[in-house]
């Protein structure tokens, strides 16, 4: 069974659905601490021509509490704010009648708890873009909470009956090949290869938010996307330690 770990982010970049699309189950890390000016709350779209951020409103927002401790703004008018924004920066995009949707069913969430929020954006956007992959949310394992960093995601996979583990390529200074392969799990980094597609004239903006992908791509297309990465065995960085400790 191959299994990815990832906190929830607002509307992430495609290769966060890669990584969701690749494998057979996905735990959504909503247990652990929030990070102050991170993704998880916010993300960028295109705005005439340019990167700009939208953002869910949050109350209590603290790096001392973790995701699911952290409660979204009850007043409404960030949301009908945000609906503006993406209306006005997407409204002449070929596929905004089908992705604006799709952004007014996310936002009509009323789901106060943030991890709740995020996990109901996660899978609007996985039925719109036809992903299988079962979301398990972190906080519902039943596991060692002790446990940090590479021996927490280690013992969430030997909960979950994993034998292949992968993680964004960004993470390689986090984990060691050899860790894993004490366990029969093989570890393996998944890195996006360029993707690039027609932003109405503008030059192309990469790494924006999924938002933006669903605006100037169909379903099908962005379906072919997915794939769009290369995978790499962990062993290929297990010499290179990168600092680690």
């Amino acid at each position: 069974m191959k299994l990815g770990i990832m906190q929830p982010y607002f509307m992430p970049y495609i290769g966060y659905w890669q990584l969701m699309h690749a494998v057979d189950q996905y735990v959504v890390y909503d247990d652990v601490n929030y990070i102050n000016r991170g993704w998880i709350n916010r993300n960028r779209i295109l705005q005439n021509g340019r990167p700009d951020y939208f953002n869910v409103f949050m109350q209590g927002a603290s790096q001392n509490k973790k995701i699911n401790e952290i409660q979204v703004n009850a007043e409404p008018g960030w949301r009908e704010k945000n609906l503006r924004t993406l209306r006005g920066a997407y409204r002449k995009a070929p596929y905004f009648k089908e992705a604006f949707p799709v952004m007014e069913e996310i936002l009509a969430c009323e789901e106060k708890n943030l991890a709740a929020f995020l996990l109901h954006s996660l899978q609007t956007v996985c039925r719109y873009l036809k992903i299988q992959t079962k979301l398990i949310l972190s906080s519902s394992l039943e596991k060692d909470i002790s446990l940090k960093g590479e021996d927490k995601i280690l013992a969430i996979c030997e909960l979950l009956g994993a034998t292949k583990y992968y993680n964004a390529v960004g993470g390689v200074e986090l984990y060691h090949f050899s860790r894993f392969q004490e366990r029969n799990i093989e570890l393996h980094f998944l890195e996006t290869n360029p993707i690039a597609y027609a932003q109405f004239d503008n030059a192309f903006v990469a790494n924006l938010s999924i938002v933006d992908v669903m605006m100037f791509n169909s379903a099908e297309k962005i379906g072919a996307l997915l794939n769009d990465y290369t995978l790499l065995s962990g062993e290929l960085f297990e010499g290179d330690m990168r600092g680690r400790t």
